[in-house]
């Protein structure tokens, strides 16, 4: 079992070097894990497998991928677990991660997005968006990141370091709140529309939900305002969201 675990991690690694990006396909049902190795290999993409959430956080400490596919309904670990486990370790806070559940209901998509889940999709799914989804996600993974820094009121972002504080305290924001900050920090107190912020941060060719954005804009107030800190994100009602010193 050492020598298998071996050559597939080393396996994982050519893949990377020779270009090809590396997703990890969590999947307990065989059928869809099939499916899902079939079309992403086809698409040029070096596909491992775990069939529970303990085996996918063990393939994830060894070698990360470069997208979770990770199933919500998993033995032993469940997949809200395991990507909550994703965005507390350091090496792995910025992996990219969709979540695959046959849940359809609003809420669920909501707790789903709040464990950290980049993206979700509901089965039964079509092949083609699901990929579209993974094109999206792994493009803006593999951008390089702009040189500087961006500051607002009491807020600093070096986008070079992936890194933001509020006065002299880190922030820990998971990927997607980052672009969203990064990209509000660039206009600040204009108010996008939740539109305008889908197209911006989730990108044009990829179909979200637009209260994918309200979770999100939820979890980067939750991380960058502290107890007795002024609220930077402003609400603008029907109108949409601004970074922005003044209430609405």
């Amino acid at each position: 079992m050492i020598e298998t675990q071996t050559m597939e991690t080393a396996h994982g690694r050519g893949a990377r070097s020779s270009g090809r990006p590396v997703v990890l396909v969590v999947e307990d049902e065989a059928a869809l894990a099939t499916m899902l190795r079939y079309n992403l290999e086809k698409q040029g993409y070096h596909v491992e497998e775990a069939v529970d959430g303990q085996e996918a956080l063990t393939r994830i400490a060894e070698a990360p991928p470069d997208l979770v596919l990770l199933d919500w309904m998993l033995p032993t670990v469940s997949g809200l677990e395991v990507c909550r486990q994703i965005r507390r370790r350091p090496g792995t806070r910025d992996l990219p991660v969709i979540i695959v559940t046959a849940r359809a209901e609003d809420q669920d998509a909501v707790r789903g997005l709040n464990t950290g889940a980049d993206d979700y999709i509901t089965k039964p799914f079509n092949i083609e968006a699901l990929l579209a989804r993974v094109r999206a996600l792994l493009r803006r993974a593999s951008a390089m990141p702009a040189k500087g820094k961006l500051a607002f009121h009491d807020i600093t972002m070096d986008l070079a370091a992936h890194r933001v504080w509020r006065g002299e305290r880190a922030l820990h924001l998971g990927p997607t709140e980052f672009r969203l900050l990064e990209f509000l920090m660039q206009h600040p107190r204009r108010v996008f529309s939740r539109e305008e912020l889908l197209d911006a941060v989730w990108g044009k060719d990829i179909h979200v939900e637009p209260r994918t954005v309200d979770v999100h804009i939820r979890r980067l107030r939750k991380s960058i305002n502290g107890e007795d800190e002024l609220d930077l994100v402003r609400t603008v009602r029907a109108a949409g969201y601004a970074l922005d010193t003044e209430a609405a």
